[in-house]
């Protein structure tokens, strides 16, 4: 089943759960342009959790949902927080949900934890997850090794439950390609960063638009914490330190309160401006209804020449 019937959207689009970036208004604009926006948990703590939730129904009456990072240290208690609020579709990162599978399926919620790997998707099918998002390595922010052209697919053939494609989507090429390897829809980050309504730094906006294709760096790869980010002095420093020897104490130096120095600070030296390979496509900012509208009209364009014969 496509992933704009499955969850009664307009388009088969989720949005990414960017920590310290996906706020309860981000989610509800992204959910009234035809999306499913997603609260990002990562960076909250519960309180300001359910403070997200409340305001984002306060705008918009279309599904949303909330990403669950689950090394946050207060996942339990907003594991329980999304039972009481009543929110109906969660996505999971950075660990498994199996603890909570139970009691969120009893209350009719929608499962689909983000995967790196096939061995992961056939366990959270077992679990009872109703989806999988396969998240290839050029996505933003925290990735795995494998491409998204190669996991999607070993992904499909391999659990029995919609696979939906991450990383390295931000046209309507790339969303036939997703379709074209079996996805049921796609989730997107990178692209949506440079929208009107996106609440990062300006700065951070334009670093965006001003990346090149290959202006991207995974820091922490060497260490077993690979992020994506784009290249800057802290970028560098980090990869070269590292590369050197250096431990996880001094390496720290450089990314603690990283994220929210980009985003908030628009600091775009030493902060870590978390985005995918695809921020070489982006040139303008623009209302996300306008970036929707363009990668599905591309995406139907796309479709209607390759079957044109």
């Amino acid at each position: 089943m496509r992933l704009d019937k499955m969850l009664g959207i307009k388009y088969p689009f989720i949005q990414g759960g960017m920590a310290n970036i996906a706020t309860g208004e981000f989610a509800a604009a992204v959910s009234n342009a035809g999306g499913l926006g997603l609260i990002g948990a990562g960076g909250m703590n519960t309180d300001m959790l359910r403070e997200n939730i409340r305001k984002c129904r306060t705008l918009t009456d279309k599904p949303f949902g909330v990403n669950l990072m689950l090394m946050n240290p207060e996942a339990d208690a907003m594991a329980e927080l999304l039972v009481e609020e009543n929110v109906k579709i969660v996505t999971t990162g950075a660990g498994s949900p199996a603890k909570y599978m139970e009691k969120w399926k009893s209350n009719g919620m929608m499962v689909i934890p983000v995967v790196s790997s096939a061995a992961l998707a056939i366990r959270m099918e077992r679990f009872g997850a109703d989806a999988v998002v396969a998240e290839g390595t050029e996505s933003g922010g925290h990735v795995g090794e494998m491409t998204t052209m190669t996991l999607v697919p070993k992904v499909v053939d391999s659990v029995n439950i919609p696979v939906i494609a991450a990383g390295g989507i931000a046209d309507g090429r790339q969303l036939a390609a997703a379709f074209a390897l079996g996805a049921a829809g796609v989730q997107m980050g990178t692209c949506l960063l440079a929208s009107t309504e996106c609440p990062i730094h300006d700065n951070y906006k334009q670093a965006i638009l001003k990346a090149k294709d290959n202006d991207t760096i995974v820091t922490g790869r060497i260490a077993g914490t690979p992020v994506r980010v784009l290249k800057n002095e802290m970028s560098r420093e980090y990869v070269k330190q590292e590369k050197a020897g250096a431990d996880k104490m001094e390496l720290e130096k450089y990314t603690l309160g990283s994220l929210r120095k980009a985003v908030f600070d628009g600091d775009t030296m030493n902060g870590s401006l978390m985005a995918g390979q695809v921020a070489g496509q982006i040139d303008k900012i623009q209302p996300i209804e306008k970036i929707f509208e363009q990668i599905y009209e591309e995406y139907e364009a796309v479709r209607k020449e390759l079957y044109a014969d």
